[in-house]
């Protein structure tokens, strides 16, 4: 905005050499920096653009009440779009963005486009909307979208809707509402036929389809799909909507060996960044192509080792109890290392569902009381070991009981079910410290690691 001649005020409520740096950068552009947790705007100011502040933040509360816009960066990233801006493809969900967004970006740039993952996933919308890229696959966060009342993707997906960041929005159904706005000005709706609230938030697109009206409303299913639908049959990911004859025909897109890691989230995942594709043209062969390309972020269910006959996975990015429950929905018999902030979320349907698959849970962090109470109503029978602490060697001590639980064949997973900084620097790091601490054990292990 500075370089089109607009006075520029930034507003920083964090200080520090890093900061300071930037600053300096800035104001060689002729944008001011002002550190320190403001009240009220500058004299004079005519638009707000805010990037994570909660909608009670009391700058954004004495904008509404003297009448000046606030939008977010995505939204302002949609306003300064060029003539002729690359079509987004865009996506939301509490759990599974991040890998559903890079399936998509794979699956395009195996159609020969010049597609750029953006967002929430790393490189921010305001910097890749005048770039090269010929399409953008975007991922958006809840906070993201409570500030983009404009946007317009080409075609828009909505995977799924849990309990998360309700201390910033205020309720589920605010949530859940800020969530659905991806659909409200996209030209084709995508959602997760599995999950109820995706369901409620497409259901008016799905009316307006069937009257006639321009928005294409498409589902996608783990189940066999129904006309207008993505779905599973037998073994194939099969597409019955973007085909002549949906009533009658469906074309095959990929196998489930061609989703990894495979579990049932990542099969819902790649069949959401398949229907965006499609919605774009992309051939089925683009789609499974992209599939077999794909490289997964590190941290979401992956496979450290194997030691004395027994699977370590590292899923240090299920920090809801929504995304624990599809990992551990992955395995048949589980060693559950659970634990951390779980940021006022209830986990006593996670454990009453898992139950079954528990052979042992290793707990640890701030909220592992809690986990530890769902397990003693839903899951009495299963062998509980706190570990109490927060020094470096916290992490050796849960691999070591984790393996005493465990038996050949069983799978230990790191799947906290809440976040990380009560006790390491996030997610990334806790997963870090998990996969070492299993090394440490492979190496002091007789039979080594597989």
């Amino acid at each position: 905005m500075a370089v089109r001649g607009e006075k520029v005020v930034v507003l920083e409520g964090r200080d520090g050499e890093r900061a300071r740096a930037i600053a300096g950068e800035l104001a060689a552009l002729g944008v001011e920096v002002r550190f320190g947790e403001p009240a009220e705007p500058p004299a004079g100011t005519s638009l707000i653009v805010t990037t994570g502040w909660p909608p009670h933040h009391p700058l954004l509360a004495a904008a509404a009440a003297a009448g000046i816009e606030v939008i977010g960066e995505v939204e302002l990233a949609w306003r300064i779009r060029p003539e002729g801006a690359a079509p987004w493809l865009a996506l939301t969900g509490t759990n599974g963005k991040t890998t559903a967004v890079r399936m998509l970006t794979s699956m395009l740039l195996a159609a020969g486009h010049r597609a750029l993952a953006v967002g929430n996933v790393g490189t921010p919308v305001v910097e890749a909307v005048t770039g090269p890229g010929d399409v953008l696959a975007v991922e958006l966060s809840s906070f993201q979208l409570h500030r983009s009342p404009g946007i317009a993707p080409y075609a828009a997906a909505v995977l799924n809707v849990a309990p998360d960041h309700l201390d910033w929005h205020g309720s589920m159904e605010e949530y859940a509402r800020v969530k659905g706005e991806i659909f409200a000005r996209a030209g084709t709706v995508v959602h997760n036929a599995d999950d109820e609230w995706a369901v409620r938030l497409a259901a008016p697109y799905e009316d307006a389809a069937g009257r006639g009206g321009a928005v294409r409303s498409v589902g996608f299913t783990l189940g066999v799909p129904r006309p207008g639908q993505l779905g599973v049959v037998e073994d194939l990911l099969v597409d019955r909507a973007f085909v002549a004859d949906p009533a009658s025909n469906a074309e095959e897109l990929a196998s489930l060996a061609d989703v990894r890691p495979f579990a049932p989230h990542n099969v819902a995942n790649a069949l959401a960044a398949a229907a965006l594709a499609r919605a774009y043209g992309v051939p089925a062969a683009a789609v499974r192509a992209g599939l077999l390309d794909f490289v997964p972020d590190p941290h979401r269910i992956a496979h450290v080792a194997r030691v004395a006959e027994v699977d370590y996975v590292d899923d240090s990015k299920a920090t809801n109890p929504h995304a624990a429950a599809a990992s551990l929905a992955a395995y048949p018999s589980i060693v559950w290392v659970a634990g951390g902030q779980l940021k006022g979320a209830d986990v006593g349907e996670l454990v009453r569902r898992a139950a079954p698959r528990l052979r042992g849970a290793v707990l640890l962090g701030a909220d592992r009381e809690r986990i530890r109470e769902a397990l003693a109503r839903h899951a009495g029978n299963v062998p509980v070991v706190e570990v109490a602490g927060q020094d470096t060697g916290v992490m050796d001590r849960v691999v070591t009981e984790a393996a005493r639980l465990a038996a050949p064949g069983d799978t230990v997973l790191l799947a906290p079910a809440g976040a990380s900084l009560d006790m390491f620097a996030g997610y990334p790091a806790r997963g870090e410290a998990f996969a070492r601490a299993v090394h440490r054990l492979a190496e002091g292990h007789d039979g080594g690691a597989a």
